[in-house]
């Protein structure tokens, strides 16, 4: 699905569920729905900023959580004290590195480690539904000083 096609989904979510499908609504859902970043609350209200537009914060909570409740989008908690949000592409599966210094989000898919994570599970009498995980580290912007793409 494309950026539009994902928007058209949400809107067609709230008319679905009788809410009212506000420019509020669509336009943190434009900023979510086609960021390639992890975006916290903070970093999407600022975008929101940047773009010119006045939303409050109640609103952005709230029209996240239907974001979520639709399945558009993803709640990634990296135990960093608040919660990050993504787009519910249709990728696979995949991991996660988090820098500790600048807290940059890299994602990765890695075949071996899908079939190593079944082989365990396996091997200790289950049987695999799913798995996470996060490795933290420093990326290697903030360790030779340069900026983060």
């Amino acid at each position: 699905m494309d950026h539009d096609d994902v928007v058209e989904a949400f809107q067609a979510y709230l008319r679905d569920h009788n809410l009212p499908v506000t420019r509020q609504r669509l336009e943190i859902a434009k900023v979510l729905l086609a960021s390639a970043r992890h975006l916290s609350v903070e970093e999407l209200t600022e975008e929101l900023r940047r773009r010119g537009q006045a939303v409050g914060l109640a609103t952005v909570y709230r029209t996240i959580e239907l974001l979520v409740r639709s399945g558009l989008v993803v709640v990634r908690d990296f135990e960093e004290g608040f919660k990050r949000f993504e787009p519910a592409r249709d990728i696979p599966h995949h991991e996660h590195l988090l820098c500790t210094v600048c807290g940059t989000v890299t994602e990765f898919r890695d075949e071996r480690l899908e079939r190593t994570t079944t082989l365990l599970a396996e091997a200790h009498g289950y049987l695999r539904q799913r798995h996470r995980l996060v490795i933290y580290g420093v990326c290697a912007a903030c360790r030779t000083g340069t900026t983060p793409s």
